[in-house]
């Protein structure tokens, strides 16, 4: 009898659902929600009930109900930081998810909820894959110039690891050969190191680090941010532009990159700035993740929505194109990476993990 998986995907700007049968993905949306919809919830575990109900059309529609499914499967993050892998989806990683233990918020989160929620009701094995907090850093990644605050990590690890090993088997060689800087470029944008298959250096695209995007603020000296909040703007209107509401939404009021690059295509001297800014930001990061590989690297990998642009290839390429070959692989696997490596753990080709509620990093021996 072939397993029946669900596989949920839950974005900044969208979520994803899956129904696959074994390793053929009979059914694919992905349902596309616009910042100022989202912003009517206060907070991101408040869309749970929104984003259930998407969950639901979708398998109503492929007349199909959650009964019939034997496995859910669900993108994840925010907890504490985690090893890559497959982990099972239990109560106390939840209530984790749901609490930001990790220190981030991200929509991601709730690919953990709702499959558990699902998961829990009908009684049937939940389990999660890469998700954003996925800690494989170098020490010189995690310090920062204040004694007790590190750095996280918090990226696109599952598009990213998943594209790193596609495009390694095209080369015939292994994604453990390769130094890589893989770029996720969506509603949220993420620049990463990859060292011969580990995330040794990323932008924390959620948390005010890197290119800014259609939801997110991206780097601002905090210098800039204190004299923000001095002229009356409170902190958490700055927490909701670290995901939500920052970039093209404060820009322009929407998310929807397909209208602000059609504002481009007319000559908007406004949208052309904010977008060809965004380029250029993405590729400052590329270049620092290039010095962190001390210049050796054997490929820059552009992945993820947004990638529909050719404009923003060419902006890569003017930029960086110096650095190393430069593929795209527009959109993404996230999908087929969840369900194929759950797949494996049902046939005992691998193991996979429990949540230890404790993170990857717990400060330096100096500290003990």
């Amino acid at each position: 009898m072939k397993n029946k998986l669900l596989v949920i995907n839950p974005g900044s700007t969208s979520t994803k659902v899956s129904y696959f049968e074994e390793e053929t993905n009979v059914c694919t949306e992905s349902i596309f929600h616009d910042a100022p919809v989202l912003l009517q919830y206060p907070t991101t575990n408040d869309q749970m009930p929104m984003r259930m109900q998407v969950i639901l059309d979708f398998l109503n529609s492929h007349g199909l109900t959650p009964a019939d499914i034997d496995v859910f499967v669900g993108r994840g993050g925010c907890a504490y930081s985690q090893k890559s892998g497959v982990m099972e989806i239990d109560r106390r990683l939840v209530l984790d998810t749901a609490a930001d233990k990790g220190g981030s918020d991200h929509p991601a989160k709730l690919g953990v909820m709702l499959a558990y929620e699902l998961g829990s009701k009908y009684h049937k094995p939940m389990y999660t894959v890469n998700p954003t907090n996925v800690d494989e850093l170098c020490d010189y990644a995690r310090l920062t110039g204040i004694a007790g605050l590190y750095r996280r990590a918090q990226t696109h690890v599952l598009n990213q690891k998943g594209i790193a090993a596609i495009h390694a088997k095209s080369l015939g060689k292994r994604y453990e050969d390769l130094n890589l800087i893989v770029c996720h470029v969506d509603g949220g944008i993420t620049a990463t190191a990859h060292a011969r298959g580990r995330m040794i250096d990323s932008t924390e695209g959620a948390g005010g680090d890197g290119p800014f995007t259609p939801t997110r603020l991206g780097s601002i000296p905090v210098m800039e941010v204190l004299q923000y909040l001095d002229q009356g703007h409170t902190t958490g209107e700055m927490r909701a532009m670290l995901s939500r509401s920052g970039g093209f939404v404060s820009h322009f009021g929407t998310s929807d990159a397909a209208k602000i690059h059609a504002l481009v295509d007319t000559g908007d001297k406004k949208a052309s700035t904010v977008w060809n800014a965004m380029i250029y930001q993405l590729c400052k990061s590329i270049g620092g993740m290039a010095a962190v590989l001390e210049g050796r690297v054997d490929g820059i990998l552009l992945t993820g929505g947004l990638m529909r642009y050719d404009d923003i290839r060419a902006g890569v390429e003017q930029r960086c194109g110096w650095i190393a070959p430069i593929s795209v692989y527009p959109g993404e696997c996230e999908q087929e990476a969840m369900a194929n490596a759950v797949l494996e753990v049902l046939r005992g080709e691998r193991q996979a993990s429990r949540y230890t509620g404790a993170p990857v990093f717990q400060g330096f021996d100096w500290e003990q």
